[in-house]
């Protein structure tokens, strides 16, 4: 997988597109198939925030946030797949976040759309079964990256700032979806060991994880 020709689709990338415009997103793959030839991995990154309560985010910015989350990576997949199928090899990597599997208060809306990404995950690579096509899910905590200050709306909460100081870097995170790739891994956890544990902790411990959640969100904003 390490030294293989990238292509990334972005509003800044090697190929300019907004991934929530579907006219954008088949653009895009056509330039990248005219550049690549094929696609042996296909990595659906994209994502953006909404901090703001699921009752009172605005509809559009759900749709929107939604489109970019999951709509885009289910489409830019299914034009992906037949022909990693025909091959019968390839690989479809689906970047959701911690959210996915502990939904964050703040973050509602987010972590549905990143759970339905990690569901479509799920059922994807049980129905690539036997095909050579695999399917693997990542789920990054926080990264520093410029994601909090390009959210559709809202800030993040200030006791959640502190969080920061325990992001992980992009670099970080890139070696290790390498590393999953490189070893069939079916989910990658960053960082793995604290991850995973607070998955386990708020699977055992699921009201304490509700209660420092709530401690954690903004003030005076009902």
């Amino acid at each position: 997988m390490r030294g293989a020709e990238v292509v990334g689709a972005s509003r800044r990338g090697d190929v300019r597109a907004d991934l929530a415009d579907a006219a954008d997103r088949a653009r895009a793959w056509d330039e990248a198939l005219a550049r690549l030839g094929r696609v042996d991995i296909l990595i659906n990154n994209a994502g953006v925030g909404l901090y703001q309560r699921s009752w009172r985010a605005p509809d559009d910015l759900v749709r929107r946030m939604f489109e970019v989350n999951f709509f885009a990576a289910l489409d830019l997949t299914r034009r992906a797949v037949p022909p990693m199928r025909e091959r019968g090899r390839g690989l479809v990597v689906n970047v959701a976040s911690i959210a996915s599997k502990v939904t964050l208060p703040w973050f509602t809306l987010y972590s549905a759309s990143k759970a339905a990404l990690e569901a479509h995950t799920r059922g994807l690579r049980i129905e690539l079964r036997g095909s050579g096509v695999g399917a693997m899910l990542v789920c990054p905590g926080y990264v520093k990256t410029k994601f909090q200050a390009s959210v559709l709306a809202g800030t993040v909460p200030p006791r959640l700032a502190h969080a920061k100081q325990f992001a992980s870097t992009p670099e970080k995170v890139a070696r290790a979806v390498a590393d999953g790739i490189e070893r069939g891994a079916r989910t990658v956890l960053v960082p793995s060991v604290a991850g995973w544990g607070f998955v386990a902790v708020s699977k055992v411990l699921p009201k304490l994880i509700d209660a420092r959640m709530a401690a954690m969100m903004e003030d005076g904003d009902d």
